[in-house]
């Protein structure tokens, strides 16, 4: 379980990013944060992370305060957060395999991770989850010859690779065209499910999180402006999440294609 209590970001300049943010999510729940750009949503990803130190608040991962670790305890428990990058965050040169493997360099040492010498175990996990996220076959191909869709699909194996109790998930499909961020979006929901993940989503795209989700966290501001269940999202809980607008076409329902293609 994630949980944050009272977390509060304030930059030198004084602006706040995060205001009293306080939630829970439990293991195996995948919530969509969601508000305009500038609400603090990649600011809660990246203080829950510690890529940047609250200005007062608590984060807890499991019993662990994230908040209070050294930078030692916090490499080692930065193990247990995957990460998920809007841009895939790849190494092009690399193959696929050798990227999903990366996952792996916090758990080996410096000199097999050099030498590119990971453990047989290792080695058939990243075969394991190739396999279940479609991309098998191309385990030896560059990370530059894929597409969008499979660059996402690769790092998807790699954050899971590390075997983490909990996913950060920043814009997976703002690359995307619309029947594979459909199709990144219900992989990462199954996976969660399949292993028990807690999940954070931050994304964009209103309708898209109402289809898979079952919690959906608005912020608005840099506050919880609401937190509820996709259903519960009508035109006029999105008006107090990101102001005036028609939001009855942004709700609606888009049909699905559930079909995978290999550009995806």
């Amino acid at each position: 379980m994630l949980k944050l209590e009272q977390l509060t970001m304030t930059y030198k300049t004084g602006d706040q990013a995060l205001k009293s943010v306080t939630l829970e999510v439990p293991a195996g729940q995948v919530l969509a944060l969601i508000g305009p750009s500038g609400a603090g949503k990649s600011t809660l990803i990246r203080c829950v992370n510690r890529l940047v130190n609250p200005t007062s608040g608590k984060v807890f991962l499991g019993d662990v305060e994230l908040t209070a670790l050294k930078p030692s305890g916090l490499r080692r428990e930065r193990r247990r957060m995957g990460m998920i990058f809007q841009e895939y965050a790849l190494v092009e040169r690399l193959t696929v395999m050798e990227n999903v493997l990366s996952g792996r360099l916090g758990y080996v040492g410096f000199w097999r991770s050099f030498l590119r010498k990971f453990p047989q175990s290792d080695v058939d996990e990243a075969f394991r989850l190739l396999d279940r996220v479609g991309l098998l076959h191309m385990a030896d191909k560059r990370a530059d010859e894929l597409s969008g869709g499979q660059r996402q699909r690769v790092g998807i194996a790699r954050a899971l690779i590390q075997d983490p109790a909990l996913l950060l998930v920043d814009e997976p499909t703002a690359s995307l065209d619309p029947k594979t961020s459909r199709q990144i979006m219900r992989l990462i929901c199954e996976l969660c499910e399949e292993r028990d993940l807690a999940a954070i989503i931050n994304i964009h795209d209103v309708a898209l999180a109402q289809m898979f989700v079952t919690r959906v966290v608005g912020l608005t501001a840099g506050a919880i402006a609401f937190d509820g269940t996709p259903e519960e999202l009508t035109p006029d809980v999105l008006t107090t999440i990101y102001g005036e607008e028609d939001w009855a076409e942004t709700i609606e329902e888009v049909d699905e294609d559930d079909e995978d293609g290999d550009g995806a």
